[in-house]
């Protein structure tokens, strides 16, 4: 997780124990997806049990590159169900759920990147964490660091080929799971032996 865990405690006193379990739940998502980029939870007593006890609400975001997972456990009607560590539970078990079938699609698609589009990187803003590509249409696409797999923004290079899907921001197209086939500087690297070593069979 590149970003500390966040815990939010809504209409609720803080509590040692609780946060330790959180933190213990939080812990095995990294095992399901290696790039999380953050995980906030929040909890909030909604009603209360005729027999009183608390019933509460769990909500868990877990951010990739590219992808969002909300999962909002609600309490139960059933009071043995309402018991806030059993509440956390649940909504970390629907968590990692979600996450192992985000991961087996993502999978899936890196996989299948043929049929992606495929692009060319124009821009590098490393001090704004984004970049732009264009795609064989001509259009320029934005892309943030956080879309670039395998945390490559950072070698990332001007002229890097790669695969991409592409969706709609709040800014206009956007371009999510980005993956690098090719740097520019490999790229070249080859043309440059491939050169050297045609001018050597020629003499």
């Amino acid at each position: 997780m590149q970003i500390p865990l966040q815990i939010a405690f809504k209409d609720l006193d803080r509590s040692d124990s609780i946060e330790s379990r959180i933190r213990q739940k939080a812990e095995r998502l990294d095992q399901f997806a290696s790039d999380i980029i953050r995980c906030r939870v929040m909890l909030e007593p909604v009603a209360k049990h005729h027999i009183h006890q608390t019933l509460y609400k769990v909500r868990i975001d877990v951010t990739l590159p590219g992808k969002t997972i909300c999962v909002t456990r609600e309490p139960s009607l059933h009071w043995e169900h309402g018991e806030i560590h059993t509440a956390i539970g649940e909504a970390f078990d629907l968590t990692i759920r979600q996450l192992e079938d985000y991961v087996r699609r993502r999978r899936g698609e890196v996989k299948s990147h043929q049929g992606q589009p495929v692009g060319r990187v124009t821009r590098l803003v490393p001090h704004k964490d984004c970049g732009f590509l264009e795609t064989t249409d001509g259009r320029e696409v934005y892309f943030h660091r956080h879309s670039v797999l395998n945390n490559q923004f950072q070698s990332l290079e001007v002229g890097a080929e790669v695969v991409f899907l592409e969706e709609e921001g709040d800014k206009g197209p956007q371009a999510s799971t980005v993956r690098v086939l090719r740097n520019h500087r490999n790229h070249q690297s080859e043309d440059e032996r491939m050169g050297r070593d045609g001018a050597t069979s020629e003499e």
